[in-house]
């Protein structure tokens, strides 16, 4: 098969101008580019007004369990994404043995907001180890490109079971958690992924199993990793493992370390920055550390059944484990509302909410009674109704039997602190979170607001470079050879737009998971064709139907 692309602005990935020129693919790779290049038999694509560039590498993604039903991991490749890395922050569903899926899935229910009815229904459980999970992908097909992070959580509770969420691990333990690491990385694993952060609870409120571990057990596992020569550590990070604690890992492994989540958060506006400016201090002294940042606002639509902005709190933690019966009994109790003002009253840098009550609002009331409510913030109603903020949240919520849906907007909201994350030089641009969330918010058109709305309309850097950031970079970041750029032999992933018009389109909600649940979505704008391998995946009107499983499951990586 074979494909001729004429006449576009070719933005190549390496952050150079764009070229206008002809692009030639043959056999899924770039065979040639040039001026005015002739090609018998190919399909002719007239791009003239329009920009070529490779397609974008989604390096944060959580689709380890729909890829398993899906393997379109939709809405990803019309929203132009070709390649993605899989099981961000050690969220996996390999390895597992079987007598522990129930507990996998309910803790992915809890921690990325997945419908547990869905991964039930959904998922594809032909495999225990992480190769046998490989494998089967494999055996599949996917559609866009998928590399795979080892998970600490999962790995952890293969090995302990129950007692992965309630304590430090023996030696014994670890020297068998680090066997699978070591089998994982020969299996073409990309790297190892953990997370420290105290928002990440599991089902029931009780820690995810990365949690527990002591510096005895991450330091081995990472040196577990580093033992192939090769990969990547990525960590959502937690007080405990700060800067300073993860240049000494990098030293001690020789391995370069991502390092989650880097948000920006109003009641704090200088810690990102900061934290960027000690890990651009750790890399002037010779070790690989990224802070990987996001050009996206955290919107987050929630219902207090599972109250995600409030669930790092300690007050909030025992009603997790509640019915919806009796959270509505322990969300009229005073002593409990007491309690959660009480740590409001005292901001904390690492918390997604810190009672910013202006950027909360009822997205979809339950009852036509409260449909005015509709669109307008917490602290507009609580000041119409002169009473606490939480109070009126809480008295909306309960009076409609907990179904209410609101809208958070809790983090990277000051545009003018985003746009100085997403260009400083310590920075690397992901966190989409694609495959999480689904019912409270969809980034995974991450990439065409960043050529949209920071490129075009904000001009807080260039095209070139905006293209770069989203494929040449994270391509060299992450090791994976061949991708990320236009150049000859490069395998044909490539993203064609019109850069007047691209972006992202408004979120929608739809009912396409399996059993019938719900998740949020979004459409492209402004693009013309993803080519994934030399196949097209998608064009103006969005996926392709019946698209063929044209990606290849990435495991050799550069050293």
């Amino acid at each position: 098969m074979r494909t001729l692309i004429s006449g576009a602005d070719v933005y190549d990935g390496t952050g150079a101008p764009p070229v206008k020129t002809d692009v030639l693919i043959e056999d899924g790779a770039i065979s040639a580019i040039g001026k005015n290049l002739s090609a018998d038999g190919a399909e002719i694509i007239d791009a003239s007004g329009l920009a070529l560039m490779p397609g974008i590498i989604d390096t944060h993604t959580h689709f380890d369990a729909q890829i398993t039903w899906d393997a379109a991991v939709r809405p990803s490749p019309a929203l132009g994404v070709t390649t993605i890395v899989m099981g961000n922050c050690g969220f996996t569903i390999a390895p597992c043995r079987e007598k522990d899926r129930d507990l996998v899935m309910k803790n992915l229910t809890q921690v990325e907001g997945m419908s547990l009815d869905a991964l039930r229904t959904g998922i594809d459980w032909g495999f225990e180890t992480f190769p046998d999970y490989v494998a089967m992908l494999a055996q599949k097909g996917v559609v866009p490109n998928v590399a795979c992070f080892l998970g600490h959580s999962s790995i952890r509770t293969y090995v302990m079971g129950a007692a992965a969420t309630e304590r430090a691990a023996t030696p014994e333990e670890i020297a068998e958690m680090c066997a699978i690491v070591e089998q994982g990385m020969a299996a073409g694993a990309i790297g190892f992924a953990t997370s420290t952060a105290p928002q990440h609870n599991g089902w029931a409120g009780v820690p995810m199993p990365s949690r527990l571990a002591d510096d005895d057990e991450l330091y081995a596992l990472v040196g577990a990793m580093a033992k192939s020569g090769r990969g990547i550590f990525m960590l959502t990070k937690g007080n405990r493992t700060d800067v300073a604690y993860l240049e000494k890992l990098a030293a001690k492994t020789k391995r370069p370390i991502m390092i989650a989540a880097l948000l920006h958060n109003s009641t704090n506006p200088t810690g990102t920055l900061d934290e960027l400016t000690k890990i651009a201090d750790a890399r002037a002294r010779g070790h690989e550390l990224w802070g990987q940042v996001s050009c996206c606002p955290l919107t987050m639509d929630f219902t207090l059944k599972s109250a995600y902005p409030l669930e790092s709190f300690d007050s909030w933690q025992p009603l997790m484990k509640l019915s919806v019966d009796d959270l509505i009994t322990a969300l009229k109790d005073t002593k409990l509302r007491d309690a959660v003002k009480a740590e409001l009253a005292s901001p904390a840098g690492v918390r997604l909410f810190n009672g910013e009550w202006d950027k909360i609002e009822v997205t979809e009331a339950a009852s036509d009674a409260n449909r005015a409510l509709e669109h307008t913030t917490i602290a507009e109603i609580a000041a119409q109704r002169g009473v606490d903020p939480l109070d009126c949240m809480l008295d909306i919520a309960i009076d409609e039997n907990l179904e209410t849906i609101f809208t958070a907007v809790l983090l990277n909201s000051d545009e003018d602190a985003v746009g100085k994350m997403l260009t400083h030089p310590a920075a690397s641009l992901g966190l989409s979170d694609a495959g999480a969330h689904l019912t409270f918010f969809c980034d995974a058109g991450f990439g065409l607001r960043l050529l949209g709305h920071w490129a075009r309309d904000l001009g807080k850097m260039s095209l070139s470079d905006a293209v770069h950031e989203l494929t040449g970079k994270a391509a060299k970041i992450f090791g994976i050879p061949g991708r990320g750029l236009i150049a000859e032999g490069y395998a044909a992933d490539l993203l064609l737009f019109d850069p007047a018009t691209v972006g992202r389109g408004q979120k929608k909600r739809i009912f396409d998971l399996p059993a019938g649940a719900h998740r949020l979505t979004t459409d492209a704008e402004g693009v013309h064709g993803v080519w994934i391998n030399g196949v097209k995946a998608a064009d103006a009107s969005g996926m392709l139907a019946n698209v063929a499983g044209s990606g290849d499951i990435i495991t050799t990586f550069a050293a």
